[in-house]
């Protein structure tokens, strides 16, 4: 795959499949489109033109909208789908002015010389969201190029969204968030300095600094989850919330590691949810919490055994 930043940046004179969005997540709505781009496009190439920052980060005065990919880690999940050309470009609010007709007539048609445009089920596009399917039949026909849709029922009768699976992590329900990705949720970051009392509790953690401010974190509690270090894969137990037993005053992300002593230190890493074990909670005394931290990494043991994903002594 080949990535373009910015539209200026594309000097590709064949034929494109194209599709266009903010494709956040990359869930398996996303996915179903892709594959169809790659599935017609024989001798085109497939092109996907997405927008960063997100538009409602630039539109509204205020928002506090967290998204469900980085852009390097939606890049990364595009990689592997097969598409040929993923273009990023920015999206201001003079790009956010152009009419439905200056979109598809200067940068689907001139810009991108495009054959065919596949499209969500309830895609809209140009300023103040004017643009249709309705209106894109018309413009298809204008410009003699092909639209193709994809409907609600052909995602397993489920529409799916970007904003569907964020509120369920919000809620905590990583089952159906990773059913909704096709994969399982994950966090990328720094490992950073914490107070070291995981070490003092024979439970030693790290802790993880998300790479960008705009990536939604899930609901506070206890996950089991995968760790990505150096293209190895491991596995833990990671808690997101304000450590209350201690009086933790800000949220951390912390996470131990099973079966791993090692230092890890400003190492960039990636971290994908398994399973939600609990809510966050406070205890009465270290020892209590250091009791239940004891049967989370017991349960989250015979879980991994279960489904086979770790193998330990244990």
């Amino acid at each position: 795959m080949k990535t373009i930043n910015g539209l200026n940046n594309y000097t590709l004179n064949k034929k494109s499949i194209v599709t266009l969005g903010t494709f956040d997540g990359v869930h398996i709505g996303h996915q179903k489109i892709i594959e169809k781009l790659n599935v017609n496009k024989k001798e085109t190439i497939s092109v996907l033109l997405t927008f960063f920052p997100h538009p409602r980060m630039i539109l509204q005065d205020s928002t506090d909208l967290k998204l469900l990919n980085t852009i390097k880690e939606k890049a990364r999940l595009l990689e592997k789908s097969g598409l040929d050309v993923l273009i990023i470009q920015p999206f201001t609010l003079e790009f956010s002015r152009l009419t439905a007709l200056e979109f598809v007539k200067d940068i689907l048609v001139n810009k991108l010389n495009i054959k065919t445009l596949v499209i969500g089920y309830d895609h809209r596009f140009g300023k103040n969201r004017e643009g249709n399917f309705e209106n894109l039949q018309e413009l298809a026909q204008l410009y003699n190029f092909e639209l193709q849709q994809i409907k609600a029922k052909e995602v397993q009768d489920v529409a799916i969204s970007s904003t569907k699976i964020r509120n369920a992590l919000q809620e905590g329900n990583i089952k159906i968030a990773n059913s909704y990705l096709g994969y399982n949720y994950m966090l990328s970051g720094k490992v950073v300095h914490g107070k070291g009392l995981g070490k003092k509790w024979n439970y030693p953690t790290i802790n993880i600094k998300p790479s960008e401010s705009y990536k939604l974190i899930p609901k506070t509690g206890v996950y089991i989850v995968s760790i990505l270090i150096d293209s190895k894969v491991y596995y833990g137990i990671m808690n997101i919330g304000f450590r209350p037993t201690i009086s933790g005053k800000n949220q951390t992300i912390e996470i131990h590691i099973l079966d791993f002593n090692k230092n890890l230190y400003e190492k960039d890493i990636q971290v994908c949810f398994i399973k939600r074990l609990r809510d966050e909670k406070k205890f009465n005394s270290v020892n209590n919490l250091i009791n239940q931290i004891k049967k989370d990494e017991n349960t989250a043991r015979l879980y991994l055994k279960k489904n086979n994903l770790y193998k330990s002594n244990f």
